[in-house]
Parts: structure tokens; sequence; C-alpha cells
């Protein structure tokens, strides 16, 4: 009987650990998926995309200096937790006609850790 209560408990934490964000982890899948494209941290800078830095709370396309496609600047996204999450796992089918061609992120897990990693940069690109 104990080893099965054990063995509930090792599954049990061993899922929620799985799902957790991790900031690491996104920093990891930010070099995987979105790197060629965004910056974000200190010294972030316009690429193909805008810099990710201070995501949490933004209005979609407004970052400074970057030329934004038109059904993004109108489509009044507030980047929020649950925004993000929903458009990072497909681009092209949360806004249709935007110029970020990427097929979208599918893996609960990175996309938390992608959430985990954008939304501890400031402005300043510093940890908050």
């Amino acid at each position: 009987m104990r080893t099965c209560v054990l063995a509930a408990v090792l599954v049990m934490g061993s899922t929620g650990a799985t799902l957790a964000q991790d900031a690491a982890g996104g920093q990891a899948a930010f070099q995987k998926w979105c790197l060629p494209c965004h910056d974000a941290g200190e010294g972030a800078r316009i690429k193909l995309g805008p810099p990710l830095n201070a995501i949490e709370g933004r209005k979609s396309g407004t970052a400074e200096g970057f030329n934004y496609s038109d059904p993004l600047k109108a489509s009044n996204i507030t980047w929020t937790e649950a925004q993000f999450k929903e458009f990072i796992k497909g681009p092209m089918q949360k806004v249709p006609g935007t110029r970020m061609a990427f097929v979208g992120v599918k893996d609960d897990k990175e996309v938390n850790d992608l959430w985990a990693y954008l939304s501890r940069f400031g402005a300043d690109g510093k940890p908050k």
C-alpha cells in the first residue's frame, strides 16, 4: 500500500513540475523558436520582428520603431499570459494577415516556459 501511495505522489509531483513555468527552459525555447526574428533582454534590438521586452500588458503593434502589419495593429490584443499563449500556438490563425510567418509552438511546456522567460523583462531589458 505504501508503495502505491508513494508512486501516486511521485507521478502527481512530476506532472506538476512538467507543466510549471520555467524561465531557464523559456530561454532555451526562446533561442530555439524566437531568436532568429526577435530579441529580448538588455540591448534587445529590432530584427525581423520587434524586441519582446516589457511584453506583459503592452498593446499589440506598439513596440517603438517596428513597422507592424495592419492586421496585428488592428487586433487590439493586450499581451497577457493567456493572450500570449493563445497567439504563440498559432500566430497566423490568431491574427490572419500578420507578417509573422510562424507555424507556432505546439508544446504546452515550451509555451509556458516562453511566457515565464519573456514576462520577466522590463522595458529596459533588465529582469523585473
